[in-house]
């Protein structure tokens, strides 16, 4: 009794002579040497099995099925997988066969030439990084040349709160201007200043990234995102530190020297005002850095703003106020905590808010140049030298090697006069 119609044997059909549209298209490709989806599913018999062009479906002992491909380049028999059936279908076996026998027909062997693919996707995906992991590694690097301590604090934590949440986890290749406008956009206005700093580090996160090889450079990148957002000089709300006139310096002075802080606090606060120093500077001040004999404190370049040493010329009253500072051994710290550490900025700050005085320490830097440029004839670079300002451009700088320090001895001592309230 003969088989039923419709079922196959290694791919070989029983189907009547005279098919339906379909099953006549199955059978010619049969009988033009082809392979079919159908006979690709149903072909169990170990070995290979044609499809025309070199392109092969195996059929190993154990059942397992894949594609191969066989050329000829330069005389030589190339024998290369294109997958296994369940992955790649039979049309895409045919598409891949045709991607590499135009390889052929340029004289490309096309094993190497996947071996070269995948080598490059391989380096490249190696070279991924997120934008998170690039700027821990950016901040890594560049920390240590920070000699601010909020900077070095902001730069982190600023992109936590703002930067991660949007994109941290993103591949740092694949950041868009959209990318970047979603995080500036909703602090923009509000918080300007904050929304310039985020904006910069993204920047310099970003430039640092493409150098390393870690994403493609878009000079477009940021032409676009400064024309998409209002300008800041427009809308930033400009807030100069809180300063005491200085014709209220001395009695403040007075008050602090009469209140409840500690002697080392004290000590500090005046300290600050009488060299017209930044707090930073002051909080930090070393033993080494000074020189009794001379009446001069010595800051070196890495405590300064400007990454550059500043001599300070020492009044008698800062030179005793040294002088009454306890050294303890093993701690070169001027002004040390009781734990023996630096104070911290919030030290003089929170002693002018118990003194309900509604200024700030930096403020004291205005008070003293509003009292130089009013009541002294004090040449105006003299008294910028004394702040630590650097003045004019480049080419000033080039020429102005000296640092006006006998100048500023006398005008600093007439300050600690005026201080004095004498």
């Amino acid at each position: 009794m003969g088989q039923p119609p419709g079922v196959q044997f290694d791919g070989q059909s029983t189907q009547p002579a005279v098919p339906g549209p379909k099953q006549s298209t199955t059978r010619k490709a049969r009988l033009d040497g082809k392979l079919t989806p159908l006979a690709v599913r149903r072909l169990s018999t170990p070995g290979l099995h044609a499809d025309g062009g070199g392109l092969y479906l195996r059929v190993s002992p154990t059942g397992a099925r894949s594609w191969i491909l066989i050329v000829h380049l330069g005389g030589r028999r190339r024998e290369m997988g294109l997958g296994s059936v369940r992955t790649y279908t039979l049309a895409d076996a045919r598409e891949r066969a045709r991607e590499c026998r135009k390889l052929v027909d340029k004289g490309i062997d096309p094993i190497t030439h996947r071996s070269a693919e995948v080598a490059a996707n391989e380096a490249a995906q190696a070279a991924r990084k997120t934008f998170k992991e690039c700027a821990t590694e950016y901040i890594r690097l560049h920390q240590p040349q920070w000699r601010n301590a909020k900077h070095t604090k902001d730069w982190p934590s600023s992109l936590e709160r703002y930067v991660y949440p949007e994109f941290g986890e993103k591949d740092i290749g694949t950041v868009t201007k959209a990318d970047i406008l979603r995080v500036l956009e909703p602090i923009w206005h509000d918080k300007t200043e904050t929304a310039t700093r985020v904006k910069s580090r993204m920047r310099l996160v970003l430039h640092w990234a493409a150098a390393k090889g870690h994403c493609a450079p878009d000079p477009r990148l940021w032409t676009d995102v400064t024309a998409a957002l209002p300008r800041a000089s427009r809308i930033k709300r400009t807030t100069h530190y809180a300063a005491a006139p200085y014709a209220s310096v001395p009695e403040i002075l007075k008050v602090v020297r009469a209140s409840s802080a500690t002697d080392t606090v004290k000590a500090l606060f005046q300290f600050v005002v009488l060299n017209a120093a930044r707090s930073g500077e002051a909080r930090g001040a070393r033993w080494s850095e000074v020189d009794l004999a001379a009446k001069t404190w010595t800051i070196p370049g890495e405590r300064m703003k400007a990454g550059k040493p500043h001599r300070v010329p020492l009044s008698d009253a800062a030179l005793a106020i040294l002088q009454a500072q306890p050294r303890v051994e093993g701690n070169d710290l001027v002004f040390p905590t009781p734990k023996g550490v630096q104070y911290s900025d919030m030290a003089l700050t929170a002693l002018l808010r118990r003194l309900k005085f509604p200024i700030t320490m930096h403020g004291f830097r205005s008070s003293f140049r509003d009292w130089a440029g009013e009541t002294t004839s004090t040449p105006h670079d003299v008294v910028e030298a004394a702040l630590a300002h650097i003045r004019g451009d480049a080419t000033v700088q080039a020429y102005a090697r000296s640092d006006l320090f006998d100048k500023r001895r006398t005008l600093m001592d007439a300050w600690a006069t005026y201080c004095a309230g004498t």
